[in-house]
Formats: C-alpha cells, sequence, structure tokens
C-alpha cells in the first residue's frame, strides 16, 4: 500500500455538506493501489465503555485521473455532528487512515479520527437553484443585430463587414429584443452580455460611467424593455461587472491624470509613482499592460462603497438575474464577500460568476462566487474533440480531475464554455470538421454544470482569435448552418425535458472500448448511456446488458442490439426509465 499517496482534507472538495442533511466525503489514493475503500463514522460522543461507536460504510469508487483514485461516499449524521475515518484495503494489507496517521487497527477513540463539526446550513454552498436548469447564451451586443441606426456611432460599418479592434457595425439592445424569438426557438433561458456601459471602444471593457448605458446600445428605458421580454420568455438575464479596472476616461481616473497627486480620487488606484506615464512606461497597475485599464484599488473604502452601488442599481432598478464578474481572481477576496452579501439582499437568488481561467476552489466556497468560468472544462473538450491534441485516456482523466477539483454542488452550477469573445471560434479550432464539433456540443450539454453557447457557434460561425471571434452575427439562414442550429436545438430540449441529460444525474465513465468516449447519466429513476465515437473509423461496442431494451434517444425507438456499430464521428444514446 502506497500511503504516501492517501490524502484527504476535512474541507473545500474532500468533506462538504451538500445540503442541510447531507455531507460528502472524498479521498485519493495512488492509480490502482487499493482495492476498496470503507468509511467509518459516527456521532463524536457516541461511546460504550469508553470506545467510539461506528458505522461502516463502502465508499464508491468514482473515478482516476492520471496518478491517482478517487472514492466517495454520501453520509446523513443523525445529530449533524461526524468523526470519521478511513479503512483502506489493498491486495497486500489494511490500513485505518485517520487524522492522525495510518493505524492497524481502527482507534478506539474518536479523538483520533476527522472532524466535521457541525452541519450548519449557514456553511452550505447554495447557487441559485435555477442556474442547474439554464443553458446560457453569450452575446457581444455591438455584433448581434442593427435594430436601431439612429443609435449608429460615428463610421459605423454595414453589418457583416470585417471585424476590427476599433470598427463599429451598430449592434444595439433594439437588435436584440428582435431577435429574442430566434433565442426561444433554439431553446436557450439565460443570456450573458458582454458590457453594456459607457465606453469607448467597441468591446466596453474600459469602462466611462458605470451608471450610464453606451448610447450605441439605447438608455435605461429600452434595457428596462429588453429584460421584461427576456423574462417573459422565461430567459434570464446577466450582466457583466468590470469591477477590477476602470477605463482611461473614466471620471475620477481622468481627474488623477489632470491633478496628479492633489487628486482626491489618487488612492482610488494602484499608483505607484507620479507622473502617470514616462515615455511608453505608465506607472500604474493595470488590467496587463493596458494603459486605458487602470486597475482600481478596491480596498480603498470609497472605491468599495461606489462599486457595491454599482453591483445593487442594476439589480433594483433592472432586475437583472446574475452577474458576470471581469478579472475576478485579482480583486481582493474581501471585497468579493462584500459583494455577495450586497447583491443577495437585493435578489437572494441572483448568480455570481467569476471570470476564473484556473483551479478556483479559494472562491467557491459559498462566501464568493457561485461559479467561474469553467475554462479547464473547456480547455478538455477543445483539445480532444476540437483538436484531436489529446487522447481519449487523457481525455477522461482531466474529465475526473475536474470534477473530483470541486464540490458536487458546485460542478452542478459550472459555466461550461467551449468559446467565447477572448477565444477563437470552436469551429475555427476544430479545422471546420463539423462532426468534431457535434460531439463537443454534445458532451458539454449533457455534462454537469450550466452550459453556456458563445452566440453564432450554432450556426457555424468561424474566427480566429480576437478580433476574429467577434463578427457580426449573421441572420440570413441560407448563410447559417441550419443542421447545426437544429442539432444543437434536439440537445437543448433533452436538457430542459429529460432531467437525467442535464444536472439531474450522477456521472460516470464506462469503460465500453478504448477509443470510444462512453459514460453513464444516472439518477434513482432513471439511466442514460452515451456513445461518443471521435474516430475516423466505424467502432463495434458490445452494449451493457442493462441498455438492452431502452430507448435511443435520437430515432426514440427501442434499441435490442446487443452489439451495435457506431459509425465514425457518431453517437448512440440510450434512455432506460
Amino acid at each position: 500500500m502506497f500511503k504516501q499517496a492517501i490524502y484527504h482534507r476535512p474541507k473545500n472538495n474532500f468533506a462538504y455538506s451538500y445540503d442541510d442533511e447531507t455531507v460528502h466525503i472524498r479521498m485519493r489514493s495512488m492509480k490502482t493501489d487499493l482495492t476498496n475503500v470503507i468509511l467509518l463514522h459516527g456521532d463524536p460522543y457516541m461511546c460504550e465503555d469508553g470506545i467510539w461507536q461506528h458505522t461502516k460504510k463502502e465508499m464508491k469508487y468514482a473515478g482516476s485521473d492520471e496518478l491517482f483514485d478517487y472514492w466517495f461516499a454520501e453520509v446523513k449524521p443523525p445529530f449533524r455532528r461526524l468523526r470519521y475515518g478511513f479503512q483502506c484495503v489493498s491486495n497486500e494489507t489494511t490500513a485505518y487512515y485517520t487524522e492522525r496517521g495510518f493505524f492497524d487497527e481502527a482507534p478506539g477513540d474518536s479523538g483520533a479520527y476527522f472532524s466535521f463539526p457541525f452541519l450548519n446550513p449557514a456553511d452550505v454552498f447554495c447557487a441559485p437553484h435555477w442556474v442547474k436548469e439554464t443553458i446560457w447564451y453569450q452575446i457581444f451586443p455591438e455584433r448581434f443585430d442593427n435594430g436601431d441606426s439612429t443609435l449608429n456611432p460615428p463610421g459605423t460599418l454595414p453589418w457583416g463587414g470585417v471585424p476590427e479592434r476599433d470598427n463599429y457595425f451598430g449592434g444595439d439592445f433594439q437588435g436584440i429584443i428582435n431577435r429574442l424569438d430566434y433565442l426561444q426557438e433554439l431553446g436557450v433561458n439565460g443570456i450573458y452580455f458582454t458590457p453594456i456601459f459607457k465606453a469607448k471602444t467597441n468591446h466596453k471593457y474600459d469602462t466611462i460611467d458605470y451608471m450610464e448605458i453606451d448610447p450605441q446600445f439605447g438608455d435605461k428605458k429600452i434595457l428596462k424593455q429588453l429584460v421584461r421580454e427576456c423574462h417573459k420568455r422565461g430567459i434570464k438575464v446577466m450582466l457583466d461587472a468590470v469591477f477590477n479596472h476602470s477605463g482611461y476616461y473614466f471620471g475620477p481616473f481622468q481627474d488623477v491624470v489632470k491633478n496628479g497627486e492633489q487628486s482626491i480620487y489618487k488612492d482610488w488606484f494602484h499608483i505607484r509613482k507620479f507622473p502617470l506615464q514616462e515615455g511608453e512606461t505608465i506607472n500604474y497597475d493595470a488590467f496587463g499592460f493596458e494603459k486605458i485599464m487602470p486597475k482600481f484599488n478596491t480596498e480603498n473604502p470609497e472605491v468599495r462603497d461606489y462599486l457595491l452601488k454599482v453591483a445593487a442599481y442594476w439589480i433594483e432598478e433592472f432586475d437583472i438575474d446574475g452577474w458576470r464578474l471581469d478579472v475576478a481572481n485579482e480583486v481582493d477576496h474581501q471585497f468579493w464577500r462584500d459583494f455577495r452579501r450586497t447583491v443577495r439582499a437585493v435578489k437572494p437568488d441572483v448568480y455570481i460568476l467569476g471570470e476564473i481561467w484556473h483551479d478556483s476552489m479559494p472562491w467557491l466556497n459559498g462566501d464568493q462566487f457561485d461559479a467561474v468560468m469553467n475554462y479547464r472544462f473547456s480547455h478538455a473538450v477543445v483539445d480532444f474533440f476540437a483538436k484531436g491534441a489529446i487522447t481519449a485516456e487523457e481525455f477522461k482523466h482531466e474529465m475526473i480531475h475536474i470534477l473530483q477539483s470541486y464540490p458536487v454542488s458546485v460542478n452542478e452550477a459550472a459555466f461550461n464554455l467551449l468559446g467565447s469573445h477572448d477565444t477563437p471560434r470552436i469551429l475555427t479550432v476544430a479545422k471546420e470538421n463539423k462532426e468534431n464539433l457535434m460531439l463537443a456540443f454534445l458532451f458539454t450539454l449533457s455534462f454537469q454544470g450550466s452550459p453556456c453557447i458563445y452566440y453564432g457557434d450554432e450556426i457555424g460561425m468561424t474566427g480566429e482569435q480576437d478580433p476574429g471571434c467577434r463578427k457580426c452575427m449573421i441572420w440570413d439562414e441560407e448563410k447559417q448552418d441550419r443542421d447545426l442550429f437544429q442539432f444543437i436545438q434536439k440537445l437543448i430540449s433533452f436538457r430542459r425535458s429529460i432531467p437525467v441529460f442535464g444536472n439531474g444525474g450522477d456521472f460516470t465513465f464506462k469503460y465500453l472500448h478504448p477509443a470510444l468516449i462512453s459514460y453513464v447519466k444516472s439518477s434513482r429513476n432513471e439511466k442514460m448511456l452515451l456513445i461518443l465515437n471521435p474516430e475516423n473509423k466505424l467502432i463495434q461496442v458490445d452494449i451493457p446488458d442493462e441498455f438492452i431494451g431502452a430507448v435511443n434517444l435520437w430515432t426514440n425507438s427501442p434499441f435490442t442490439e446487443r452489439t451495435s456499430e457506431i459509425r465514425q464521428k457518431h453517437f448512440l444514446i440510450l434512455h432506460k426509465k
């Protein structure tokens, strides 16, 4: 037994309260080292003759990544207190793993074991319930549709031209309102808008005024109309908050530009010295090294109060349903705790989504964000299905690692995307292989989390990195890939109508063939087997007995074959109630 690899921590993703009465416990061991793990658990105060009384529960093997196996158990402590340890079994030996190390026999003193002191409801991670049922659609407003040409900025180009970093095509709120029926037809029920506030650029990540809408999009009256129309259709609305930095022409920063060290706003920003700029060198912190995006000092009480007022205002006045937080990892944790308290006081079920591209557990303990943009998921799916850069085994390892990195409740709310305004178009990455793109969408829309579609990906739009990925939306149906649209539309309908297809079922990879991606989604009431063939060849596979007689979800017909041939770049979905 390789004890050095056995690991547990009574916090974060290894031990947490899933709901008001349930605790989830995980343990890690070296890959293929242990044959089974048994959880010893009980109330810390239950003793007989000085010996702690405990119950044993077999832990479920939850999957493997490249180096480790993961084990999982769910317990409901009757008095909400819990002490626990692990009976680790290998082919050669048995050892008892506790907070005080390893023992040959189970210790009789509860003080030796791991402690989950009390299941406090206030500590339960609670993302808004509606997020688990939401399929998002990301809109870059300047490029979605021009519905009111009277708002066009000077020099606006005809719709559909070549996007540049500094050109305009006149997208606005009226254009979005005009296309809500299209989004309803697609089936999405959440819209994430990139910034809409007054700014100098077409992307609007350089805010001039956080209390005003950019005039090219419309005014506050039409924004209220847009939100109302979305809500009538059951569509949630999430705005983009750029609180890491302002724009260069933001009033307080312009005061610093004008008055230097005498400015009353100089402590609103991270200024190293004056003058603000010497040659090409800026003497203040910014997003990256972007001169036009000076970084806020969110530890300054005046800045904090101002930004929290902004966050509350757009919820109070416009009834938005969520905030996406730009460059969230560069803002201090205390600000985000204050942010959560502020917005939840206004609307208890508002969704808080952080832009973080790496491991995000420090932000996902229930006191800051509900989710992050799950780029680690994105990279794995894109690398495998679109690029063919990793093997099926490597892909499965990464998916298991991602799932084990966070509590189940966090995974259910994760914002899973294939692309965004910051990445090349997924079809372009896939070298315009539509079959690969379809498999990527199938996996994403059947995985745990809250999936997002970047505008135009559903009709086969292409484009390299910014600005290529920010082309004008194509509205001429003759130029849209309607087959792709209908494919994604059908997947969305499955997710919205069949619980186990989405967050209503546990996810487990099932080995059927080394080249296939096969997995089971299961709940108490139903099961689903999905088999994806990413290869350029037909693969024959034996179907597990439990799925013989299930319904082929794509054809809605009974499936009775013992052996199935999965065509190249194709799939099979079997649903059993």
